[in-house]
Parts: C-alpha cells; structure tokens; sequence
C-alpha cells in the first residue's frame, strides 16, 4: 500500500526533475540566465533569483510607459487584478500623468500604500530596479538602518534589449536576502518561485498584448498619415 509519505516524495520529484527547471527560466535562453544581470549591488548578500523572459512586438520605448506607471494606486500590475472587488484593475492604456518617477518613488502594492515597491534604480527605456524591505510582520524597513533580526529584501527587476524589427527581449530577475537565512531556500522552494511564476507569466502576457496592441495602433495612425 502506498502511504502518503510516499506519494509526496513522488509529487516532490516529479516536480523538481520534470517542472522546477522550468519554472525557474520559463522564456529565458542559456545566455540570459548564466549572464551577470544589473542591480546585484543593491541588495546586500542577495542572491539571484528566478530568471524568466519574453519577446515582445513592440520597441523597448512602447514597453516602458507601461512598467513606470505600475502600482496598485495607478496602473496595477498587468497580472491576476486581484483588486477588483475595490474596483481596480490593470490600465489599458498609458497615462501620461503617472509616467514622471524617479529613484526613491513608491509603488504601493496594497491599496492603503503601508507596503511598497521602491524604485532603486532606473534607466529609461532599458532597466527599472524595484526594491522591497520588510521584516518578519510585512511592515517595511530602511534597508540603510539596522536590519530586523528577520526580514525579506528583494529586488524586481525589469531589463529591455532592443531586438531588430522594432522588437523587445524583456528579461525579468532580480536578487533576494532572507533571514533567517536557513529558511530562506525553504521558502524559496515552496512559495516564491511557484508564485512568481504563476504571477511574472501572466504580466508577461499583459504587458505584451498591450504593448503589441499599441504599437500596432501607432502603425496604421502613421499609415493614414
């Protein structure tokens, strides 16, 4: 008789040798997931984490309104909209009014802006650097102070290469420290790399179908022209 035990360890190597590898550098080439990736200098002992990509339609300047005006109190995030029920959900089109951010700006990723993503770093039309510092409790922190004795810092980064026919690769990684630092591979096995991929695949579709659709849009305007 099988037992559960059993069955676990099953699943569990089913998942490990047939799905992680996957997960993990779902879109991205041999290249872009052994290459250096910008912003490792931000968090301190941060260690690399998913690596996923996509090719997208459309110029890197199409794709980037859509990533600086991101935020639950704007566009949202292109992904799940769990935040319909309070009458939110992700932007169809570019706002020209949020798309002034600089580094130290917040992305509130709550409806009521205690918790947020902050710009770390930015380089228009080709690398935006999202930081997020909080401890055990999910409340943020100064990462420039004394750490909490158990915190997350991560980074979520966004890097566009332009590709030849007015196209873009957007490669998404970013790098995380975690304590207490024996759990942080734990968590990591079993809740943020299922959760970013289930969450980083559906944005790449967003982004990308809003993106395409535009530079579509600009194309016969210019034809009409």
């Amino acid at each position: 008789m099988i037992t559960a035990a059993l069955i676990v360890a099953f699943g569990l190597v089913a998942y490990v040798v047939g799905v992680r590898a996957r997960l993990v550098r779902w879109g991205a080439t041999d290249d872009e997931v052994k290459r250096p990736y910008p912003g490792a200098d931000i968090i301190p002992d941060g260690k690399r984490g998913t690596t996923m990509a996509v090719t997208i339609d459309a110029p890197p300047s199409a794709v980037w309104p859509w990533l600086v005006q991101m935020g639950v109190d704007r566009a949202v995030w292109y992904t799940w909209d769990y935040w319909r029920p309070l009458g939110r959900r992700s932007a169809d089109q570019i706002h020209p009014e949020w798309q002034d951010i600089s580094v130290g700006h917040h992305m509130p990723s709550v409806p009521d802006g205690s918790v947020w993503w902050e710009v770390a770093a930015l380089e228009p039309e080709r690398f935006l650097g999202l930081r997020m510092s909080v401890d055990v409790r999910g409340r943020p922190f100064d990462p420039k102070q004394t750490r909490p004795r158990c915190y997350s810092d991560s980074l979520w980064a966004f890097l566009l290469e332009p590709l030849s026919g007015e196209r873009t690769r957007l490669v998404v990684s970013g790098y995380w420290a975690f304590r207490p630092k024996w759990l942080q591979g734990i968590v990591n096995f079993f809740l943020i790399e299922p959760s970013t991929w289930m969450m980083q695949t559906r944005q790449f579709a967003g982004l990308k179908r809003r993106a395409e659709r535009q530079a579509i849009a600009r194309l016969a305007q210019g034809s009409i022209a």
